[in-house]
């Protein structure tokens, strides 16, 4: 028949149907056909497919779903019929807004934007959140075209609780800083790091916690057999410390190093990776000694001009003790050729160890974690920026010992770790500490002799700011006669006497005033 239909189709030809007993011409062969042997074949099995296409929400959708919600169709009557009556609670989000409310094509609308029913909401989440483009563009698309109670919550719930985002976030909010404790003595706590390479040159810094008085070695090799002996050096002279506080450097890692701090008796403190704010004092001196070696003539030799500058340095008042880094190490200055210009004085004020730091971060917000908790830690391999971690240990006030689902054991900082529930505050507020002062003795009667009271402002309390990054905030000691005062405070004020400020939150009757600073400050009630 096809070959017929290609031979005819060069030709205009009418088909008529004719009924068989109407065929006069009919061919015999055509009349006489074979006889057909049909086999039999097994029954095939026929799987139906039926795909179905995820369709966006229309407007009959809403009409539909809009009559079948008993709360949307008390509104419709409402606003159609003018009916009033008692305002439910469920009611309540809607009258408020019943004069712009309107009803057209059986869908409710708030102004220009349609009220969506429940059964619809979920979807509509999805489809705004399709794009990943974050809660402040989502509430913008969602104010140009649909409305809801409660459409806000909903939308920032929903960027929330995706896992693709908050593995891909930036780093949270910094936490509140968390002061070191200041030494009472020089050389008990030592921060260490390498600086370089600089003129094909590394160097091993050391900075005293106490005093801030830097220690330079230059090195061709930092080793950790050659760092060992740079430090033994130094332990020579000025003996050994209480706590070394350094980065996770490979050299300062290294079992023969650690073998070293033990048999010293040294506390070895390393800070998380990726967080050099933990060994900050450390790491502010060599950005200084960076900046001073490039600034300085080359023509000199490089030993010269780091000697030139660590006696300048050492001799320079600190920022926060007001006091030399020479006279806090050794209580004197150093002699350099401005003596005869300047004699020496003493400082009779001192501002709080960090004060500017700890006011950059005052309104910052506590981050706590628990052993257990389900966390998202910081990743600095390749992959996601976060990865979901479960906390094992607490290991400081502020670091954590964590293990991922890879069951890998990391050390994170808490600026390094987020809440995995993915709550819209990440953060949990912990409440300041309340200071709890113990009153001096009665302050010296105006009518004692002046020798006896020369002889009570010679033996003035001692009243010391610590930051300890051990304990749970700032402390302040001071000791008035044999009655000692400890408290802690979240917080102090930026004036010249700071225990008078806390005093007078307190509202207590006495003051106390600063006399004298060497180290810390001496007080005296009054």
């Amino acid at each position: 028949m096809q070959r017929w239909a290609l031979l005819l189709s060069a030709h205009q030809y009418e088909i008529r149907y004719r009924k068989s007993d109407q065929h006069q011409n009919a061919d015999g062969l055509s009349r006489l056909p074979l006889p057909t042997k049909h086999s039999e074949h097994t029954q095939a099995e026929i799987f139906y497919f039926k795909e179905v296409t995820a369709t966006p929400v229309s407007s009959a959708h809403v009409r539909r779903h809009t009559r079948t919600d008993p709360v949307l169709s008390e509104v419709m009557d409402i606003v159609t019929r003018g009916r009033g009556g008692e305002v439910t609670l469920k009611l309540k989000p809607y009258m408020v807004r019943r004069n712009e409310l309107s009803v057209q094509s059986g869908c409710l609308l708030w102004g220009y934007r349609v009220i969506i029913p429940p059964p619809l909401r979920e979807k509509l989440l999805a489809d705004l959140h399709i794009g990943h483009c974050g809660v402040v563009r989502m509430k913008e698309i969602a104010r140009s075209y649909f409305w809801w109670p409660g459409l806000d919550a909903a939308i920032e719930e929903k960027a929330a609780s995706c896992s693709d985002c908050q593995k891909l976030r930036n780093q949270p909010q910094l936490a509140p800083l968390h002061p070191w404790d200041w030494p009472e003595e020089p050389w008990q706590r030592v921060h260490i790091d390498f600086a370089g390479p600089l003129e094909n040159h590394m160097f091993l810094v050391a900075v005293d916690a106490h005093s801030k008085w830097p220690e330079v070695a230059i090195m061709k090799n930092t080793s950790s057999e050659k760092t060992i002996e740079e430090l033994r050096s130094m332990f020579s002279r000025y003996g050994l410390p209480q706590q070394l506080v350094s980065d996770n450097g490979p050299q300062l890692v290294s079992e023969e190093f650690e073998t070293f701090m033990v048999e010293n008796g040294i506390q070895h403190i390393k800070s998380a990776p990726y967080h050099p704010a933990t060994n900050g004092l450390a790491e502010r001196f060599v950005q200084t000694m960076k900046h001073a070696l490039k600034s300085s003539s080359s023509s000199q030799s490089l030993n010269r001009r780091l000697n030139a500058f660590l006696l300048s340095y050492r001799n320079t008042p600190h920022a926060t003790t007001k006091v030399s880094r020479a006279s806090a190490m050794f209580k004197r200055q150093l002699r350099n050729r401005f003596d005869l210009l300047r004699p020496q004085n003493t400082k009779d004020t001192v501002r709080l160890q960090q004060k500017a730091q700890m006011d950059r971060r005052a309104k910052a917000k506590f981050r706590r974690f628990d052993t257990g908790d389900k966390v998202l830690a910081r990743n600095y391999t390749s992959g996601l920026k976060w990865k979901p971690a479960t906390v094992v240990a607490k290991t400081g006030p502020v670091s954590y010992t964590v293990e991922t689902n890879d069951h890998l054991i990391w050390k994170r900082h808490v600026d390094q770790l987020l809440d995995s529930t993915a709550s819209r505050d990440d953060t949990r507020h912990v409440p300041p500490t309340v200071p709890e002062l113990e009153l001096c003795q009665e302050p010296p009667s105006s009518t004692e002799e002046p020798q006896k009271q020369s002889e009570n402002i010679d033996s003035v309390p001692d009243l010391l700011f610590s930051t300890d990054s051990l304990g749970l905030g700032p402390r302040i000691h001071v000791n008035c006669g044999s009655t000692q005062i400890t408290t802690e405070v979240t917080k102090l004020p930026f004036c010249p006497t700071p225990f008078r400020s806390i005093l007078r939150r307190l509202d207590m009757p006495w003051m106390l005033s600063c006399r004298r600073l060497e180290l810390g400050v001496n007080a005296h009630c009054h």
